[in-house]
């Protein structure tokens, strides 16, 4: 099982959205203020929400195309699924395909990551657009557990 989503982002280049997924100020400014670690290959990246947290483990990392996080600390839900970022350019967009992959099975709470998925590239695309997201905790709250 996993989640997927598309969003365009309106940049001449995939650098700034690159940016923003693969340095601790880019990811603090649409995900969690809260983020700590190395997001270099074999670094590990912490994510801190009210609710909990996510340690991602960054496995590939590929200059305006790609990068991919495997979960390793987190709830056991998350524990070794991917989240992965594919970028390329369309004109004047950078298009971003995301892929939350190796869910064991679709329960509620996959439905509820799904959604919260969505509202956070919502805000990784307002920060490139902008110069402003709504990382947590000024995130969009859709439902509990949030």
């Amino acid at each position: 099982m996993d989640i997927l989503h598309r969003v365009g982002v309106e940049t001449p280049s995939p650098e700034k959205v690159f940016e923003a997924l693969t340095t601790v100020d880019g990811l603090a400014g649409w995900w969690t203020d809260d983020a700590s670690g190395s997001a270099e290959v074999g670094g590990v990246l912490e994510f801190r929400f009210p609710a909990g947290g996510f340690d991602m483990e960054v496995v590939d990392r590929r200059p305006g195309e790609r990068v991919t996080w495997r979960v390793v600390a987190g709830p056991e839900e998350w524990v070794g699924t991917t989240v992965d970022w594919r970028l390329r350019q369309d004109g004047d967009h950078t298009i971003v395909l995301f892929a939350h992959r190796g869910w064991a099975e679709p329960i509620e709470f996959m439905h509820h990551c799904s959604t919260k998925w969505a509202t956070y590239l919502m805000s990784l695309k307002s920060l490139v657009e902008t110069g402003t997201g709504a990382p947590s905790p000024r995130d969009v709250h859709v439902a509990f557990p949030d």
